[in-house]
């Protein structure tokens, strides 16, 4: 199974990958996949690689699932 995750970019660089917020962890992100992708932009990030772009609600709708989702696993984040 692939899980992309959603983050909003925080800067582009040259070389055409980006710093990326994804639930308040940034990372570097390859752009190479997508196209017009600006500074606050939502992606989806799948190993290292912005897979798409989406838009804010997509993006909250998608952590709000994640969230929920882990919380439910053992050891996950409601801490059972």
């Amino acid at each position: 199974m692939c899980l992309a995750v959603p983050g909003r970019v925080l800067e582009i660089t040259e070389d055409n990958m980006a710093v990326v917020d994804v639930g308040g962890v940034r990372r570097m992100v390859c752009l190479d996949l997508v196209t017009d992708v600006r500074v606050d932009d939502y992606v989806l990030v799948h190993v290292g690689f912005a897979l798409q772009r989406i838009d804010q609600q997509e993006a909250a709708r998608q952590a709000e699932q994640l969230q929920a989702m882990f919380a439910r696993e053992p050891g996950g984040a409601d801490g059972t």
